[in-house]
């Protein structure tokens, strides 16, 4: 599998993980790397072409076996579906992904009729979340909106 997490010591021998949109469990017998991707073996499947099946499929854990973050910090799963307003008040939209740039984070704000808006996740920017609210608060861009 390709990996793009940082998590993986939660992907260990007789952990389970949930595969596919279907979220169907499987216990990790073995991993190994192999260049840049890492093999799985799941426990009692022996047959390449049930594996063969679970191709291109996204791989998942329980989020309750991530470690807890320090205040003010989020998991992106925490973030994707909440509402998003300018200080002012205005509804942005929802934030929907989150793109790591390797400068800082980006969030990608789609509103009611679809259009996007990429916010850089930057102190600046990004002015409150409350997830007891599902709301993240940002700072009104001045270019926002012109040229519609």
């Amino acid at each position: 599998m390709e990996v793009y997490t940082r998590l993986l010591d939660l992907m260990v021998p007789d952990s389970e993980v949930y595969v596919g949109e279907q979220y169907h469990p499987f216990t990790i017998e073995s991993i190994r790397w192999k260049q840049n991707l890492l093999l799985l073996k799941f426990l009692d499947i022996n047959d390449r072409s049930v594996v063969s099946e679970l191709t291109n499929s996204l791989v998942y854990i329980k989020t309750d076996l991530l470690e807890p973050l320090a205040d003010g910090e989020f998991y992106y799963h925490e973030l994707i579906g909440m509402q998003v307003y300018e200080e002012g008040g205005k509804h942005l939209g929802e934030l929907v992904s989150v793109f790591e740039t390797g400068a800082n984070d980006v969030y990608l704000v789609e509103d009611e009729e679809g259009r996007e808006v990429l916010l850089p996740a930057i102190d600046d920017m990004i002015l409150a979340i409350d997830p007891d609210e599902a709301r993240i608060t940002v700072r009104k861009m001045e270019w926002y909106g012109e040229g519609d």
